[in-house]
């Protein structure tokens, strides 16, 4: 893979989580029923990162977990014989709730949807809308975030790589040619 540009840095990806903050919370009529839940593995720092921007402009503490979809992919057979297969963690009831799915790209939606039907074993949200730091384009299935970042338009040949200090050490998004 070759790198081929740099298209947001650290403060970028801050400012970038403030606004989607502000976007849910506004979108919502306040932060009332929300929980955010991220999609391993990215997902789940930026979902951290929202819930304490959330917290400091609304003095509300919102619900985090995170969600595996491995065994939901539709995809599963193709990507790897022998997945690696870590645990959700929802520890509070999402019943009637607005659950904000957060990952870090969307691409062919084929995540959120594995996402959608992983949460049918935790009960039935009210509302369920989808936040995401970049969206990259290529949708193959009728899925659309509600909230995104950034929207970087890429060709097939290309990968949006996003890294986050909390798992990666460095925070940027980058574009590298296959």
């Amino acid at each position: 893979m070759k790198f081929k540009t740099q298209i947001m840095n650290e403060a970028d990806i801050e400012r970038a989580l403030v606004r989607l903050s502000h976007q849910i919370i506004e979108k919502n009529n306040g932060p009332e029923d929300i929980c955010l839940i991220g999609i391993k593995t990215r997902g789940v720092p930026l979902a951290n990162r929202i819930a304490e921007n959330i917290f400091k402009i609304e003095g509300s503490k919102l619900p985090v977990g995170s969600l595996d979809i491995t065994m939901y992919r539709d995809d599963l057979s193709k990507i790897n014989i022998d997945p690696v297969i870590s645990h959700s963690d929802i520890s509070f009831p999402i019943e009637d709730k607005i659950v904000v799915l957060v990952d870090d790209v969307i691409f062919t939606g084929r995540t959120a949807r594995a996402a959608m039907d992983a949460l049918k074993d935790f009960g039935r949200p009210r509302k369920i809308q989808l936040c995401v730091l970049v969206d990259r384009g290529h949708a193959e299935l009728p899925i659309k975030a509600n909230y995104v970042g950034k929207n970087i338009p890429t060709s097939m040949n290309e990968v949006v790589l996003v890294n986050l200090r909390e798992v990666d050490h460095v925070t940027g998004v980058v574009i590298n040619e296959l």
